[in-house]
């Protein structure tokens, strides 16, 4: 695995509170020496995975005008069809670099309890309709079908980090309750002309929220994570497992014992570029808008101050998008 350890789950997953704790802290270990590992033993069933995954690669296999009919309305709306050339991940690190060169099909929970959480003007600017391509057929219910598995797993995988962190089990569980958790089904396409300079398939930069659940392919020109000392390893990433990543706001709630590592998707070798297309479906696990982001640590050790998930979200997408969608 590139030297990405994997963690079985299956063990976890209705298990005794003792080899659930067992887990727990193997997350730990393996998280305050790298933010990256594999996971097995997910319980997500693949027919969920492979109808996303056939789903998305037939949308991006549509000609390039029919796509863009999917692009929202509403400029800079987090939903929809966007483009190549709208996004540089880097920035959101402070890197200048070309835009990345992908293409995406961002989209969020399919519906949700009419309530003021939900229904206020603050809820609708992260409860917004999804809005779907006449083609392929079955999109919105293959990504509501994924969505909500990655829902499920991501409740079991916080309550194994808290176990691993040795705080109450369910610490995290009326945080992210209401999560305003995003889904990016990220396309990179064959390259029949050379990267500009410095440009990469996704540039450097580290994920926003809680956890990142990401399911690819094993194909030329993929991800590397970079480890604490400056070297960048490789990850394989099988269709059947999930490679998971801790994001940003973990990484703060943690007060840096966990860590946010930075990470990007290289080129392809020049030998394949014309041939080598990628397709990554991530789940970007985000925490309710209102939840206060905390570090879990002894009074006046905090690095960081108090910050609230939406607005710490908000502020990462301005920073990225370098046009309008």
């Amino acid at each position: 695995m590139g030297g990405i350890p994997v963690i079985d789950l299956s063990t976890a997953f209705g298990g005794s509170a003792a080899e659930r704790l067992r887990v727990g802290r193997e997350i730990d270990r393996i998280c305050r020496e790298i933010g990256f590992f594999t996971i097995a033993g997910h319980g997500v069933p693949a027919p969920v995975m492979d109808a996303l995954r056939d789903t998305a690669n037939a949308f991006f296999a549509l000609p390039l005008a029919e796509k863009q009919r999917a692009i929202h309305p509403v400029k800079g709306t987090p939903r929809g069809y966007i483009a190549l050339g709208v996004e540089a991940l880097s920035l959101g690190n402070a890197l200048a670099t070309p835009p990345d060169l992908k293409e995406y099909y961002h989209f969020g929970r399919q519906s949700w309890p009419d309530e003021p959480y939900y229904a206020s003007a603050e809820g609708q600017r992260y409860f917004l309709p999804n809005l779907w391509p006449e083609r392929p057929q079955g999109f919105a219910d293959a990504a509501a079908a994924y969505y909500a598995a990655m829902e499920h797993l991501t409740v079991e995988m916080m309550r194994l980090a808290a176990l691993g962190l040795g705080i109450p089990e369910h610490f995290f569980d009326d945080k992210i309750d209401r999560h305003i958790t995003a889904m990016r089904l990220n396309h990179y396409p064959e390259q029949t002309a050379p990267p500009a300079p410095g440009q990469l398939r996704a540039g450097a930069h580290t994920d926003y929220g809680l956890l990142t659940i990401l399911n690819g392919e094993n194909v030329p020109g993929g991800l590397q994570v970079q480890t604490r000392d400056g070297r960048w390893l490789d990850v394989e990433t099988d269709p059947l497992r999930f490679v998971v990543n801790i994001g940003d706001l973990l990484m703060r709630w943690t007060n840096d014992r966990w860590v946010s590592n930075v990470h990007r998707v290289v080129n392809p070798p020049d030998s394949s570029a014309a041939r080598s297309r990628r397709l990554s479906i991530a789940f970007f696990h985000h925490p309710n808008y209102d939840a206060l982001i905390e570090c879990i640590a002894p009074p006046g050790a905090a690095k960081y101050p108090p910050v609230l998930s939406g607005a710490y979200r908000d502020e990462k997408y301005r920073q990225t998008r370098v046009a309008a969608a």
